[in-house]
């Protein structure tokens, strides 16, 4: 591939244009999980524990099968035992013990399954539950973190309280060894800080460091040591993970909502203990993930396991509140920010420390993402990252949009704030002088070489543009010297994440009509990329988009190896995977024309859906070439596979043989450097100091993406997600009674999720469009860093209508804002928890 001409001329991509499923969403022919209908289907309705932690004493099921309709009881004990992971590159990643189940005889939380009935109809599911003959023996339960480090503090789980890293035993050469659950409580010392309003700084289990941090603080002009909580947030998607599961012929065929529809087969078998050959996965549309469904979630294998056991189809329907419990949220962290400037703002040091709210299962990578965030999006001189994550008896937690991003820029972009404030210099400055540049390191080595880097950043640019769109400096000097019961605030925050991966196939055929029809593994969550990507490979062809079609949704229909859709990979990486097919089919073509008319392939090429001469003229058209591609056999049609492609590709590829030219590729193009992307958001607030209440009256967004795919697309991301990330500020959480373990927050209108309502007055957005110059096409995801900076930004300008130290968690609803205004009373400097 190193020696194929990798530019192309962009004709589609950049455009609007209409993707092939809107047809469908919006005449409701769109067809999600509970819209399937199969005869003979049951229905499963799931028993979830009453209490936060406990372990199941007595459980008798015959009142429960003498209920008429009831066709089969599912329990903890007719679950496949827990499967190790292959990675690709053969590696095994040993089964956790403590890792989360479909079923369990010792739920960690209120809301965990532990049994599940099927039935003729939901009247009989729910009788069947109701009969059950159940006694649960209460253990003791934390729901504060905090509280499990205290001295004689509750464990979440019987074996332990955090996660940690044992140390390694000597002559091992396998690599660091698997976290285990172990139990770690701090001193009643350490737990003073507290009533300052400082998080306290107790034992950590990881650590990483660069530079010299002392040095650092002893140059600064200010030191600022702020402490810092972010909400637990759940994923709260539209559609619940409701999933249809029967066996056909020796297979296993489930609808659910995924976010990625190949890489979710290989999760399935692993939970359920089924080879991937024997498993058929059906998901073309999906409402929402947000992270929550990057491969669907365990209790997919529910209606499966109920299924075989039935010998009927069954659907297992999830309630708002079942969704609640089973459907993930995002830990929060509890961060304390030691940050020394300069006097001209920049960052000389930054010692970082955040607790995690693990909730009760496997380890979340969110506190350690927030480190590496801070260290790429504001470059501090030295930095010193600890974390530690602790379990609680709270619904499991997942990747959420931004994970760990959106908290650490959240811990500190208020700290950036207020240094601006006490230094007399501008926020938009402050910013620009700590922003990345170029090759811009991040984070340190695992193996203790150089640092990482990122391929690019123009984040400055990103800056420079918005305060202009903005009118920052007119809004600065219109703020002053406001009077009366509604008080103005401006804000500026940075927001980053990751933005593409790199190694995943390309599969399309050339029918023997001219068409291309592309196979890809694509998720399909609303995001439009299943389909942007695959412009790419029409441009590269100089194919119009009207003969190409798309095939996704559907694992029984021959899909391609692709990225999961998380994480802001998906426009990044496949467009790389598409650009990659493409060129092996205009090699194929190429060598097809050549083959058949005489010369060499390079006395030809690809244009308009023909292959044409270099001297001119019409050789064979993309369908005479794919009637030829099958008469030739070989690769040419599919029946020699690239070494270097998936397995699963390689099976898909073995059923497309013989239907036309079969194009496909692995990427392998070259990348210098991990792939982020950026944004700058600016947003004015209008405080009513006489009631709390507080209006967003225009937000800006100004990304730095790289090459823009699908305008439309790139919108409606940029501003959804910053409206995700609003959310966090202005009212989405948890709250809990930690007397009882249990939560009183199960509903939309409790969690509070954002609505039209919330929308600021005016919203708006620009791409600065500079290509990543890593990647062929230029682009890079998009998803995340707008939530990041979706919530900072609303941060950062209630804090400059209000002051510095009002508040020291989010979300901000209006009883705080009036608590922090009381004359009678001084800020709130006690630390209030995630709860």
């Amino acid at each position: 591939m190193a020696n194929e001409q990798v530019s192309f001329t962009p004709v589609l991509v950049g455009q609007n244009y209409t993707t092939p499923d809107q047809r469908a969403k919006l005449t409701g022919q769109a067809r999600y999980a509970e819209d399937f209908r199969v005869d003979g289907m049951l229905v499963a309705k799931l028993l979830l524990s009453p209490m936060p932690h406990a372990r199941v004493t007595r459980l008798n099921l015959d009142a429960a099968r003498a209920i008429p309709g009831v066709r089969a009881i599912l329990t903890a004990d007719d679950l496949p035992p827990p499967a190790d992971l292959v990675t690709d590159t053969g590696a095994v990643i040993h089964a956790s013990p403590w890792g989360e189940k479909a079923l369990t005889m010792e739920p960690v939380f209120q809301g965990d399954p532990v049994l599940a009935v099927a039935a003729v109809d939901e009247q009989a599911a729910a009788a069947a539950i109701e009969a059950l003959d159940i006694e649960f023996s209460p253990l003791p339960f934390v729901i504060d973190p905090l509280d499990s480090l205290r001295p004689g503090g509750p464990n979440a789980r019987t074996d332990g309280n955090v996660w940690m890293r044992p140390p390694a035993k000597p002559g091992d050469t396998n690599g660091p060894p698997p976290l285990e659950v172990r139990e770690l409580k701090w001193s009643a010392a350490a737990f003073e800080e507290l009533q300052e309003g400082r998080l306290p700084l107790g034992q950590a289990a990881d650590e990483w460091s660069y530079g010299d941090l002392a040095a650092g603080f002893k140059d600064a002009a200010l030191v600022l040591d702020e402490s810092f909580a972010t909400p637990n947030v759940s994923h709260q998607t539209l559609e619940p993970r409701s999933a249809l599961a029967y066996w056909q012929n020796g297979k296993v065929f489930i609808h659910t909502g995924t976010q990625s529809t190949i890489q979710t087969v290989p999760a399935i078998s692993r939970w359920l203990g089924v080879d991937v050959e024997k498993i058929v996965f059906i998901s073309e549309y999906t409402g929402g993930g947000f992270g929550g469904k990057i491969t669907a979630s365990i209790p997919v294998i529910i209606p499966a396991l109920l299924a075989r056991k039935a010998g009927a189809p069954v659907m297992m329907r999830l309630s708002r509140e079942d969704e609640h419990f089973v459907g993930r949220a995002r830990p929060g962290l509890l961060g304390r920010m030691k940050v020394g400037f300069g006097k001209d703002g920049r960052i000389l040091a930054c010692d970082m420390f955040v607790l995690q709210d693990n909730g009760p299962y496997e380890q979340n990578n969110d506190a350690s993402a927030s480190g590496r965030i801070v260290s790429l999006l504001y470059q501090p001189a030295a930095m010193r990252w600890r974390g530690l994550a602790i379990l609680t008896n709270t619904p499991t937690r997942a990747a959420q949009t931004a994970p760990g991003g959106l908290q650490g820029i959240t811990l500190m972009e208020p700290v950036l704030a207020k240094a601006a404030r006490k230094l007399g210099l501008d926020q938009v400055a402050v910013r620009r002088i700590n922003a990345p540049e170029g090759k811009a390191p991040v984070g340190v080595s695992p193996t203790g070489g150089d640092r990482p880097h990122a391929t690019s950043a123009f984040v400055r640019q990103a800056l420079d543009r918005g305060a202009a769109l903005f009118d920052w400096q007119g809004r600065l000097a219109r703020s002053d010297g406001q009077a009366g019961p509604k008080r103005r605030g401006i804000g500026v925050s940075l927001g980053c994440f990751v933005a593409g991966t790199v190694g995943f196939d390309g599969l399309f055929v050339i029918t023997p009509e001219g068409r291309a029809r592309f196979h890809t593994g694509v998720g399909n969550l609303g995001t439009a990329s299943f389909s942007d990507v695959q412009r790419v490979a029409a441009d590269a062809l100089g194919l119009p988009w009207d003969r190409c079609e798309i095939v996704w949704g559907d694992t029984g229909k021959n899909l391609g190896w692709s990225c999961v859709s998380g994480g802001s990979q998906t426009v990044h990486a496949m467009s790389r995977a598409a650009l990659a097919a493409a060129l092996d089919a205009k090699r194929k073509l190429r060598e097809i024309a050549a083959r058949t008319h005489g010369g060499e392939p390079e006395d030809y090429d690809v244009a308009g859906g023909n292959v044409v001469r270099t001297s001119g003229g019409v050789a064979m058209t993309f369908a005479e070439a794919a009637r030829q591609a099958i008469a030739l056999g070989g690769a040419y049609d599919g029946h020699e596979a690239p070494e270097n492609v998936h397995k699963l590709t390689k099976a898909s590829l073995a059923t497309l043989a013989g239907q036309g030219l079969v194009a496909v590729a692995k990427d392998t193009f070259p990348r210098d450097g991990q792939s982020f992307s950026y944004v700058a958001s600016f947003a004015e607030v209008e405080v009513d100091v006489e009631t709390g209440m507080y209006a967003i009256l225009d937000y800006l967004v100004v990304a730095d993406v790289g090459t823009v795919v699908h305008p439309r697309a790139l919108g409606g991301q940029i501003l959804g997600r910053s409206m995700l990330g609003i959310g966090h500020a202005i009212g989405q959480k948890w709250a809990y009674d930690r007397h009882y373990g249990l939560p009183l927050a199960k509903r939309f209108y409790h969690t509070k999720p954002p609505t039209i309502l919330d929308v600021p007055k005016r919203m708006a957005w620009e791409a600065l469009g500079i290509p990543d110059p890593e990647t062929p096409i230029g682009a890079r995801g998009v998803g995340e860093p707008p939530t990041s900076a979706g919530c900072a930004a609303i941060l950062n300008a209630l804090s400059d209508a209000l002051g510095d130290d009002r508040f020291r968690r989010a979300p901000v609803t209006a009883d705080m804002v009036l608590a922090s205004l009381d004359s009678l009373a001084s800020p709130d400097n006690r630390l209030a928890t995630t709860f």
